[in-house]
């Protein structure tokens, strides 16, 4: 009897479990999202080999890493035979590269899954490249694959101190809304480098209408030399109205990724996230997939529809060339079998260390021979 209780409590437990919930960095290059990556591994790597997160690298580009990626882009597509094979430049090689990877995107997500059990944090490395989630596929692929599965959140990392003038912390402030409303995902805005500029001035900027406008017409270059306001002054307050309505939706953190300040306070942040998501990223979800299997189901009866009426008259008006019309399954067999070229996902999680937190400033180099470095004048 006890057995049996004991056997079912497990299994109510294992039932209960919660998915691991995945943080997307997105952010403009040189923000420091590599950086933050592996401030935040560290940090959950300090609670315990039980939190220890799942890392993922779509950067593939990027020379070194501080962190040890479990699944590594690099590991499957070469960056530079990209650039070569498709005549490309770097921008075109990272966009392409990451387009090549997210056709094999489901095995990523399979291995993912099977990790679930044993891990409370996926992360995913992106590259700075961020017209790929502004309206690249590969952007809108990866964050709906992973979010129809797991839950997600979006970390948009922003360089706190280069924000300190109004006409960057607007254009910051568009791109994040321009993501938030393509993923419909819960957002947070990560202002990163606090030990450089603390981030008050972008939290009272965003919460204080008059106090931003008071900042942008005390910036140098926001009216002519007769001291009537600029286009661009003028357009910036316009904006400032449209997006206070947005930044009432966002949660924002200051972090350093060089000291360790507000880390915390972002996986608070993290973790509140997961209910928003429950509650209002999975509903949408379910009714659009119910929306589309409904379109899909009604295309698919009429196209065969369509297909079988002309098929009759086909075979009404030409007997002979439907009597000469037969499936050969030899020679489509012969098709596959030159078609049929995969491309497997590498998991790193069976090396030693997986994940493991590597110190910036003693990164383990890469192999990068062939590689053509400028050098200083």
């Amino acid at each position: 009897m006890s057995s049996a209780e004991g056997t079912s409590s497990s299994a109510a437990e294992s039932s209960e479990k919660k998915k691991p919930i995945v943080i997307i960095t997105i952010g403009m290059a040189g923000a420091g999202k590599s950086t933050f990556v592996q401030r935040i591994n560290s940090y959950l790597h300090s609670k315990g080999p039980e939190s220890s997160p799942y890392v993922i690298n779509l950067d593939p580009a990027v020379a070194n890493t501080p962190f040890d990626a479990n699944i590594d882009i690099r590991d499957t597509i070469d960056y530079h035979k990209v650039m070569k094979e498709y005549n490309l430049g770097p921008n075109g090689g990272i966009l392409t590269a990451l387009n090549l990877f997210t056709t094999k995107f489901d095995q990523v997500l399979d291995i993912v899954e099977k990790r679930a059990d044993t891990v409370e944090y996926v992360i995913l490395d992106t590259p700075g490249q961020i017209e790929i989630f502004t309206w690249s596929a590969s952007g809108a692929i990866i964050t709906d694959a992973v979010a129809s599965s797991l839950p997600t959140v979006v970390a948009y990392i922003i360089d706190t101190p280069r924000t300190t003038a109004p006409a960057t912390f607007m254009s910051n402030m568009l791109y994040a809304c321009s993501i938030l409303y393509k993923t419909k995902l819960p957002f947070i805005l990560v202002f990163n480098k606090t030990d450089v500029q603390p981030h008050d001035f972008a939290i009272e900027w965003m919460q204080d209408f008059e106090a931003f406008q008071a900042a942008l017409a005390s910036h140098k270059g926001t009216t002519d030399d007769e001291g009537e306001p600029t286009y661009m002054n003028s357009l910036m307050n316009s904006m400032s109205l449209v997006l206070d309505e947005f930044y009432k939706h966002l949660t924002a953190v200051g972090v350093s990724s060089v000291t360790g300040d507000g880390i915390k306070e972002f996986f608070d942040a993290v973790d509140a996230s997961r209910t928003e998501y429950e509650r209002e990223y999975l509903p949408e979800l379910q009714r659009a997939r119910e929306s589309r299997e409904k379109s899909l189901k009604a295309a698919k009866e009429d196209s065969l529809n369509r297909f079988m009426k002309d098929l009759s008259l086909d075979r009404e008006k030409n007997p002979a060339a439907a009597a000469a019309d037969r499936w050969d399954p030899t020679a489509e067999e012969a098709e596959d079998e030159d078609d049929d070229v995969d491309v497997n996902i590498i998991d790193r999680s069976e090396d030693a260390w997986p994940g493991q937190y590597i110190d910036v400033t003693r990164m383990r180099p890469r192999n990068d021979e062939g590689m053509s470095w400028p050098r200083p004048g």
